[in-house]
């Protein structure tokens, strides 16, 4: 990547319902984010991090709706309005923004800035839907909502600081979904989305689905997102995360993903933002889940084993 790419820690974790993710960002940069990068040959600068009010201090149970709620929506809004102006600021001095997390609550501010002035294609590398809006949430934790809030569903409709303006439910694309709500199911079957599933995987491998992927979020538009969410991978290769589901894909097979996702933006120069997500410390071991991290970015931005 001929871009410097700018990093912007989000500690946000107030979307979550556990607590710790906050710290992802510290520990991403502690496992070696940038030396990684750096040695991927890519120019590395470090923006800090935003800041994420302390939820001792705020009422999560103040956004109740009158349909549904959203623990400590007016926080999250905060944050992500903040992080989509640093994102559209990014782009505009001609920079890439990768952004750290915290919970996926902060993709909502990350494609809302990504998708100013451009039609935004995503790829969602998750094992939940995060299609969930204040209505439908059986927890009210927003951080199973962003892609709702970017698409403007429900609630988040015509909400400026959570649609993403440039982003069509046919430019998104699942890869490797695995635990999906009873609220989301007939809305992903209902929309333009392209969902692949864990079962994909299986049946055609990695690199197959993320091409078919690539394809979806790329036709069209004016770049990529990429959303890494680390509870995509089993808990076996990223212990850290808060939402754990069994059956996700490999250590290998992520490396592979993103590859894949490298070697595209090498023939297309598609790849415009990227954000990843989920990291807890608190739950890790030995700081593993953020190392991974790490290794993820470097190999989506061209890090190779020769």
């Amino acid at each position: 990547m001929s871009k410097t790419v700018r990093i912007i820690g989000a500690p946000m974790d107030h979307g979550a319902n556990r607590r710790g993710v906050d710290m992802g960002p510290s520990a991403i940069r502690y496992a070696g984010l940038a030396n990684t990068l750096a040695e991927a040959g890519v120019d590395v600068e470090d923006d800090g991090d935003l800041f994420v009010p302390r939820a001792e201090e705020r009422d999560p149970d103040a956004n109740d709706l009158e349909n549904g709620s959203a623990k400590f929506l007016a926080e999250v809004r905060e944050v992500c309005e903040t992080l989509g102006d640093r994102v559209a600021t990014t782009l505009d001095e001609d920079a890439f923004p990768l952004v750290l997390g915290g919970d996926h609550s902060i993709a909502v501010g990350t494609m809302n800035g990504a998708a100013r002035g451009a039609d935004l294609g995503v790829i969602w590398f998750d094992a939940h839907a995060d299609l969930n809006t204040p209505s439908t949430s059986p927890s009210g934790n927003v951080h199973g909502m962003p892609l709702a809030a970017a698409l403007g569903r429900g609630y988040f409709a015509d909400r400026s600081w959570a649609e993403a303006p440039g982003l069509r439910e046919e430019s998104v694309a699942y890869v490797g979904l695995r635990s999906i709500d009873d609220g989301e199911r007939d809305p992903i079957r209902e929309s333009d989305m392209t969902a692949f599933t864990m079962a994909d995987i299986d049946e055609r491998g990695i690199t197959a689905v993320v091409e078919d992927a690539l394809a979806v979020a790329t036709d069209g538009t004016d770049g990529l997102h990429v959303s890494l969410d680390l509870d995509w991978l089993d808990p076996s290769a990223a212990p850290g995360v808060g939402t754990p589901v069994r059956g996700g894909v490999t250590y290998r097979e992520a490396h592979s993903a993103l590859e894949t996702v490298a070697d595209h933006d090498r023939s297309a120069r598609s790849l415009r933002s990227m954000d990843v997500v989920e990291v807890n410390p608190i739950l890790d071991e030995s700081n593993e889940t953020a190392e991974l991290a790490a290794e993820l970015v470097a190999s989506a931005f061209g890090k190779r084993i020769l």
